[in-house]
């Protein structure tokens, strides 16, 4: 396989997408058909990539000296983009019935898309600065996602967005400058690109610069104090803010650290020092504060947002546990949180497009008129809360063990932190199922008599994520094998 093929496959969303204002579609169908197409392609082009396995490097475009936009196919890049060319197909399709109520549709759907090519460019990134470069356009064409609906709410969300995502990535630069000047190079390499030689007496500088990286990338992974602009994104709709929590921008984020930690400063550079103890004391913080919130919430996608934030953090308790076993951990809830997420969000979704009901106190007996939204979505909560048999046990279970056998005491608050986090899920998740299928005595079942489960276009993915999510919890082993042999450096 060509290494042009992948900037193919970025470019077919970005230049496909664009094209959608100005296509003149006779029938809203017609649109419907070219953008399925059109992303389904994409994911057959890059999962024929996938196949071939590692290849050879592509430079775009080259600058000065050793800097160049390059693209490069490693482990890690394969785990982030099959990930994406997996849920992106079903995330168009579930979008398409969603937006039926909405305004604009040609716009957003222009920018929907072309979001697919640049995660994909950070996916396919051989350096920092290419990952760089697409990380900074991936803000750029999701916040008129953000932005879609134009009202005051969302003006305001997509400016906070907007301004997190520009500071963030100030403090990513810094990172990026000074591993220009301390090592030998900025592409990933497993390990890590700093040497004795290069940091020479700069290594308390250096820690500093990964912690101030760290807390740049984090603002997109929505680790704590810069996380507010996630629950305010919900005020987009539900297929921008599941894109947002689950497969895109979030993941960008962790994507983003597991790059800095594994590949650019490196693990033997960071473990024991006061640096790795700040980055895990933030996360292990996050994880506590995003499941608290969650239980106060009572805005469905806010609750879930928060949701986020803590689960998130799982992703990053495995990166700075920096060993193998705990980038196994981070692997596994990168890809199982994805599947669980955009899962509960688009359940969330449905409810909010066949009722209008936007809070868990009118969710009263909703799970007798839609059982099929309703049952998906317990499972999709099982599966965040950590019950053997579905995905979410295996990655969490990963992490448990990841904490223990690195022997550091920190890990072992963050165990404690885990288990308290999966009881404040069982409480947030859970309300919302048993107010939909057992309603408080005196209900009246007349007030949503109306309601009823979506379409099939809605319906479809739905079922394919809890498919997922059972075949993942059941028959992991393939897939933790794969994260192994990427966190030992094989792949």
């Amino acid at each position: 396989m060509s290494p042009m093929m992948m900037l193919a496959a970025i470019l077919l969303p970005i230049l496909g997408g664009a094209l959608v204002p100005v296509l003149p579609f006779k029938k809203r169908i017609a649109m419907e058909v070219y953008l399925e197409a059109l992303v389904l392609a994409t994911s057959v082009l890059v999962w024929m990539i996938l196949a071939e396995g590692p290849g050879e490097r592509f430079p775009i475009v080259k600058f000065v000296n050793n800097l160049s936009l390059s693209l490069k196919l490693d482990g890690c890049g394969m785990v982030f983009a099959g990930l994406v060319s997996a849920l992106w197909p079903l995330a168009m399709l579930y979008s398409f019935e969603y937006m039926t109520k909405e305004k604009h549709e040609k716009i957003f759907f222009m920018f929907y898309t072309m979001t697919y090519g640049v995660t994909l460019g950070i996916s396919f990134a051989e350096d920092m600065l290419t990952m760089y470069f697409f990380y900074e356009l991936l803000t750029l064409v999701t916040v008129p996602l953000v932005l879609h609906t134009l009202t005051r709410e969302a003006v305001l969300a997509s400016r906070k967005y907007l301004y997190y995502s520009l500071g963030g990535a100030a403090f990513a630069f810094i990172g990026l400058v000074f591993l220009m000047i301390y090592s030998t190079t900025i592409d990933f390499t497993f390990g890590g690109v700093l040497s004795p030689e290069t940091v020479g007496n700069k290594t308390n500088a250096l820690l500093f610069i990964y912690v101030v990286a760290f807390l740049g990338f984090g603002v997109k992974a929505a680790v704590c104090p810069f996380n507010s602009w996630l629950p305010e994104a919900g005020v987009a709709p539900t297929p921008v803010t599941a894109l947002l929590h689950a497969v895109a921008v979030v993941k960008a984020g962790a994507f983003a650290i597991i790059r800095l930690t594994f590949y650019s400063f490196g693990t033997d550079f960071l473990v024991g020092t006061w640096a790795q103890y700040v980055v895990m004391g933030i996360v292990i913080f996050t994880i506590f504060y995003g499941s608290s919130r969650a239980v106060k919430e009572t805005h469905i996608k806010r609750r879930l947002a928060y949701s986020t934030i803590s689960n998130l953090s799982y992703v990053l308790f495995g990166v700075t546990i920096m060993t193998p076993l705990g980038l196994v951990g981070a692997l596994s809830h990168l890809v199982f949180h994805a599947v669980m997420k955009i899962c509960s969000f688009f359940c969330a979704g449905a409810i909010m497009h066949q009722t209008e009901k936007h809070y868990v106190h009118e969710l009263d007996g909703m799970g007798r008129k839609m059982p099929m939204v309703f049952g998906i979505f317990t499972v999709a909560s099982l599966a965040l809360m950590g019950v053997p048999g579905l995905c979410g046990f295996i990655s969490k279970w990963n992490l448990a063990n990841a904490a223990v056998m690195s022997e550091n005491w920190l890990a072992y608050v963050g165990i404690g932190v885990l288990l308290i986090s999966a009881l404040l899920t069982a409480i947030y998740m859970l309300t919302i199922v048993i107010r939909a299928f057992f309603p408080p005595a005196g209900f009246d079942a007349g007030q949503i008599a109306e309601y009823r489960d979506p379409n099939w276009l809605m319906l479809l993915p739905l079922f394919v994520f809890v498919v997922c999510m059972v075949v993942f919890g059941l028959h992991s082993a393939p897939i933790v094998q794969l994260f192994t042999d990427i966190s030992n450096g094989v792949m």
